[in-house]
């Protein structure tokens, strides 16, 4: 009896990723698709240089480790890389430092899922994540209301294991997020308190500790920047 394709199919979850280098920066877009349909989209802007190339492998990198985050256990990922994907399924060989160091730590988070699929797409079948990748670079990006934005220092293979700073005591930024998060208390200014509920999750208070995910960290401690007012 054959497999139904839908069965086979079933709690694997999606992921659509790109990667874009221009004048104006570089940034990567994704798409990651539940097994139930729920999608979440995402922008990452990089404050750092990036060939296409590289920028490919962050995008890659950035959708697994928030998969990773979300405890999906199956999941296929589709790109229109023929690079990434010919070295992630050991079509090509690494030959520069740079794609070994990023085809190591895909390794590392391979290990994380029980399948873990990484196919080549053609790029009409990739418009989506394309067109974030493309947003990322933009200078309207923080403008954007409707798609989750973030930013990435520097190259997740050679940014640290660990970030660990301390936090004054005295009223910052991160003062409601912790108000909404321990006492459920909001901001009496509807827009802004719809605002705080939707950038709130991404944070997590733990032992009276602010942490907000990343893509490169599991967490990250939240700290007063020194000239800007929040995240």
């Amino acid at each position: 009896m054959e497999e139904n394709p839908s069965e086979s199919e079933k709690g694997i979850w999606k992921l659509s990723v790109d990667g874009s280098s221009c004048i104006t920066g570089s940034g990567a877009g994704l798409v990651l698709t539940s097994r139930d349909g729920w999608t979440l989209e995402y922008a990452l802007r990089f404050k750092f240089k990036a060939t296409n190339n590289e920028a490919e492998w962050e995008a890659l990198i950035a959708g697994l480790t928030i998969a990773k985050h979300l405890e999906v256990q199956k999941i296929e990922s589709s790109s229109d890389s023929q690079l990434v994907v010919g070295l992630t399924n050991g079509e090509y060989e690494a030959r520069e430092d740079t794609m070994l160091k990023y085809l190591s730590h895909f390794q590392s988070i391979k290990s994380a899922f029980k399948l873990l699929k990484v196919l080549k797409v053609p790029r009409a079948e990739n418009v989506r994540a394309d067109q974030l990748s493309k947003l990322a670079t933009m200078e309207e990006l923080e403008r954007s209301q409707t798609v989750l934005v973030d930013y990435l220092d520097g190259p997740t293979i050679s940014e640290a294991d660990v970030m660990d700073i301390n936090v004054p005591h005295e009223p910052n930024w991160m003062t409601p997020f912790i108000n909404w998060l321990r006492n459920g208390i909001l901001p009496e200014n509807p827009a802004e308190a719809r605002k705080l509920v939707y950038r709130a999750k991404r944070f997590q208070l733990r032992d009276e500790i602010l942490y907000k995910r990343s893509f490169s960290f599991p967490w990250l401690r939240c700290m007063t920047p020194c000239s800007e007012g929040g995240p």
